[in-house]
């Protein structure tokens, strides 16, 4: 397993460790008090998050409500995470990124068909890999809400438009989330190969959580 220095630098208790596939989908439960800590381990990948309530899953997160209580797109140390209920469903408690995307949503077939044209309606998308997760669970499409991008650089510009640019995560950068409620994470290590999120080049990322 990579990046042994890591895991030797956590002073608590090791869970769960896990690496995920470039491209790949994961899903894990984390009981309220553990923290989920995402490693980018080569640097310059993006990671699509969505979060349910393990008691109920209709409770999820919720973007809205999300960014109009911080008064802020983006997610930096303290952020925290709310569901479509209002409540506390994860807290950022620590990044070594500056700030992490609420807005890019998830890749899928039809946003790379209409953004990159038909040839690449093949291509395997973050949508996709929160169906396979999320269908292990009873889960569905119309489950799929507006999720969270880790590492992901979305700057908005002067005229409101989104750009997708090059991420601002290098090797070994983390982000770190203590759960303030039972929930089920989901993650999608983004497949996307037709913008720079990824660096046009998928790579593995690290989830190891903490008690």
């Amino acid at each position: 397993m990579t990046s042994p220095q890591i895991v030797q630098g956590l002073s608590d208790t090791i869970v769960h460790d896990e690496i995920v596939s470039a491209r790949a989908p994961w899903l894990h439960h984390i009981a309220a008090g553990q923290t989920l800590h995402i490693i980018d381990l080569e640097g310059n990948q993006a990671v699509d998050f969505l979060l349910y309530a393990s008691a109920d899953d209709a409770e999820r997160y919720s973007a809205q409500d999300t960014v109009a209580a911080q008064g802020n797109l983006f997610l930096r140390t303290g952020s925290i995470l709310l569901s479509n209920e209002g409540r506390a469903m994860m807290t950022i408690v620590a990044t070594s990124v500056d700030y992490h995307d609420t807005i890019g949503g998830a890749c899928s077939c039809e946003s790379n068909t209409l953004r990159y044209g038909h040839h690449t309606k093949h291509q395997h998308s973050c949508v996709e890999n929160f169906l396979e997760a999320n269908l292990t669970e009873g889960r569905g499409k119309r489950d799929i809400v507006p999720n969270i991008n880790f590492f992901m650089n979305v700057p908005v510009e002067a005229d409101g438009a989104l750009g997708i640019v090059d991420g601002i995560s290098a090797p070994g950068l983390t982000v770190e989330l203590r759960a303030e409620m039972d929930v089920t994470a989901v993650v999608s290590n983004c497949p996307q190969i037709n913008n720079p999120c990824n660096g046009f080049n998928p790579t593995p990322v690290r989830m190891i959580v903490t008690a």
